[in-house]
């Protein structure tokens, strides 16, 4: 099924417009949002830009706070410049209060946070006390019926448990129906995603009601799949864990360069030729990280065991991606001998480029084994050093990169930011103690790094470059 429309997004404020006017431009609908974390915020303020009327709910007064004033609680690029503009055309609001964001709406999504649980199994908690706050916010008069979107990656089963969390809390005579819509959408490119999706994947039991929330996206030019419930929370948990497992599978290939001289960037290049395979994802490096990849990977292992099938694979890619961060530590010990007392530079701190998130990012893993050898750990981030800092206190963070390799003994490149590519290896060199440095993402050439007279280490760069003779002629990067 897909859905193409004339309509063209121009991203403007028609402040003034009458709701006849408006509603030439897109039709409209009345929607909220639960969760003002990054899948909530990004949805509620693209489904704003699209034209609709959004309030966006937390229980969180500070972080509601917070949007009134015109700040962000986490940084997204662009997303500032789209609340505001939002904001100002009345489209965007924010509110704790359930009955007040409830009041004649026709959508409410839940996108709240679904932490890992003890054994890899997704937290609900979050999830059923937000349906058990709508089944009471409801009244039978309520004018439509209210079509509740699951769009937080929850297990398999979860829209059924919501439709019955609602019900028990809701008044006799209640009208609503549940629709698992998942989000994929990347950190750092999440308004582009929404904006410009592959596929919108919708599932429930009543047709009607996938296609309502289809409509949402009716401006959007691209296919839309309607499936069951399960269907479509599977479709979700599927994507995430192979793509992960594309990581975890260059990676192994990278650890086979190492040892038998090859180089993992050419042969990943030559993989990603075959249309079959593609280019994406085949980036060797320190592994994957974040909010999604490790819980719903836990969270599809832990559902697999649990209805007894054996997610081998899936433990093998938990297992490579966790080798990759012992890696870095086995080759600075090789350089560095026992680390205890030594200074090592950490470049990134986020778990990706462009966004401040630090969950489950490679940096916090090294850093900590770091800490644990006696080593002194400092760090820089473009935007993610004050998060970092929060989640781990004994992390010194710098506010250059430069600052971080002053006298350090080794400096690692984490994080592939676009400013650690244009570092001038020679400064670098210059103003460290001990000539080593481990690309952890591949970034810089063997030979410019043995230009600069370091000592060089890449993930399935074949063997190591040794730095070039004292006597040898510098030339540039």
């Amino acid at each position: 099924m897909s859905w193409s429309h004339g309509h063209q997004h121009k991203g403007m404020c028609r402040r003034g417009m009458t709701d006849a006017e408006e509603s030439l431009y897109v039709n409209t609908h009345t929607i909220c949002i639960v969760g003002t974390g990054y899948v909530g915020l990004v949805t509620g303020a693209c489904l704003a830009e699209l034209g609709h009327r959004v309030t966006c709910l937390d229980i969180d007064e500070q972080k509601i706070a917070l949007l009134r004033s015109g700040r962000l609680p986490i940084y997204e690029p662009g997303l500032d410049e789209l609340v505001a503009r939002n904001v100002a055309c009345g489209r965007l609001t924010f509110t704790t209060c359930y009955k007040e964001a409830l009041r004649d709406v026709e959508f409410v999504f839940i996108a709240v946070n679904t932490p890992a649980g003890a054994n890899g199994e997704a937290d609900l908690r979050y999830v059923r006390a937000a349906a058990e706050s709508i089944g009471r916010a409801l009244s039978p008069d309520h004018p439509h019926i209210v079509t509740i979107v699951n769009k937080s990656t929850v297990p398999i089963g979860t829209g059924d448990l919501v439709e019955r969390i609602v019900a028990r809390w809701a008044p006799p005579g209640v009208r609503f129906r549940v629709v698992s819509n998942p989000e994929f959408l990347r950190e750092g490119a999440a308004i582009h995603d929404f904006m410009h999706p592959d596929r919108i994947v919708l599932g429930a039991a009543d047709r009607e009601a996938a296609e309502a929330v289809a409509e949402l996206y009716a401006v959007l030019d691209c296919p839309v799949l309607i499936t069951d419930l399960r269907t479509a929370e599977m479709i979700k948990y599927a994507s995430n864990a192979f793509l992960a497992t594309k990581i975890s599978f260059i990676n192994e290939v990278a650890s086979i360069c190492e040892q038998v001289g090859a180089d993992v960037r050419k042969v990943a290049e030559g993989m990603g030729l075959d249309r079959r395979i593609g280019r994406a994802f085949l980036d060797a490096g320190l592994g994957w990280g974040g909010s999604c990849f490790p819980k719903d990977v836990q969270a599809l292992t832990h559902m697999a065991a649990v209805y007894g099938a054996h997610p081998q694979l899936l433990r093998a890619v938990t297992q490579i991606n966790r080798d990759q961060r012992l890696r870095v530590i086995r080759w600075l010990r090789e350089a560095l001998g026992i680390l205890d007392e030594s200074v090592i530079a950490l470049l990134g701190l986020s778990f990706k480029p462009n966004t401040d998130d630090v969950r489950e990012a490679p940096a916090l893993d090294i850093a900590r084994m770091l800490l644990q050898e006696g080593a002194h750990v400092r760090g820089y981030d473009p935007v993610a050093g004050e998060r970092a800092r929060a989640a781990l206190p004994e992390l010194v963070v710098c506010a250059s990169a430069l600052e971080a390799v002053q006298g350090a003994d080794a400096a690692v490149l984490v994080t592939e930011w676009d400013e650690f590519r244009t570092l001038d290896l020679h400064v670098v060199r210059s103003l460290m103690r001990r000539p080593v440095l481990v690309d952890g993402r591949n970034v810089y050439s063997p030979e410019a790094a043995r230009r600069a007279g370091l000592e060089y280490y890449a993930i399935g760069g074949g063997r190591r470059a040794a730095p070039a003779p004292a006597n040898a002629v510098a030339v540039g990067v």
